[in-house]
């Protein structure tokens, strides 16, 4: 963690001993009275805090705000459904790199049950997020939106803006090769099996253009961190 996130904070602040946060201040960072930690709002100001005492349940800190972090990138991500323990690095490594909302889409080829994993049910998503943002030092959380059919992503999306579909089927040119897009930017990505040409019709009429990153067939959760990088090199964010 490279700062440390609250839902809220005042000039004085508790945090649980058994809270992951106070594990990593404490066990990791190895602060005691008078240390300092980066600190801030989920979507809003950093600052510096300071851990102020400690009992046997708490630990008390101060916290000093500054300027807000900057917005997150406006990237959209569309990600077909994979395997919960695949979602996790791609939403972590999403938040990491500055996405600003993250669009999970069932497809014509996803297991119908990936999306009624606890991953969703019981919230944990939220955390993965939270734990992305903290490692990338800013406080921007990305949005996560959920749609049922590649049909409902699509009819959710801004009408500006460019849109591209990573695809190894349709003919593309490499996406290192795209000039700097119009924003906002959706970037749309299949998941173990890839799209369906049904679904790949639908995204041409839908005015997204295909693009490539080459010819070797990658994992989602790669193409999706590889597609970033690249899309964000091209708009000269990296």
């Amino acid at each position: 963690m490279n700062i440390i996130l609250f839902s809220h904070l005042h000039a004085e602040n508790s945090l649980p001993l058994s809270d992951y946060r106070a594990l990593h201040i404490r066990k990791i960072l190895k602060l005691g009275v008078g240390g300092q930690f980066l600190a801030g709002e989920i979507n809003g100001v950093k600052g510096l805090a300071t851990i102020l005492s400690q009992d046997s349940e708490n630990l008390f800190f101060s916290f000093i705000g500054g300027e807000p972090s900057p917005p997150l990138y406006p990237i959209n991500l569309m990600v077909a459904q994979v395997r919960p323990i695949c979602m996790r690095r791609i939403l972590r490594e999403a938040v990491s790199l500055g996405v600003s909302r993250i669009i999970l889409t069932g497809s014509d080829t996803t297991e119908k049950s990936y999306a009624d994993a606890k991953l969703y049910t019981n919230g944990e998503y939220r955390s993965i997020l939270l734990d992305g943002a903290m490692q990338s030092g800013e406080t921007g959380v990305s949005d996560v939106v959920f749609a049922k059919t590649v049909e409902d992503a699509i009819s959710g999306l801004e009408i500006t803006g460019t849109r591209i579909v990573l695809d190894n089927v349709m003919e593309a040119k490499s996406l290192s090769s795209f000039p700097a897009p119009v924003i906002p930017v959706v970037l749309a990505i299949g998941g173990e099996r890839g799209f369906t040409d049904r679904e790949r019709s639908l995204f041409t009429a839908s005015g997204f253009v295909p693009a490539s990153l080459g010819k070797r067939i990658l994992r989602t959760e790669t193409a999706s961190s590889a597609g970033l990088a690249v899309l964000l090199g091209r708009m000269s964010l990296l």
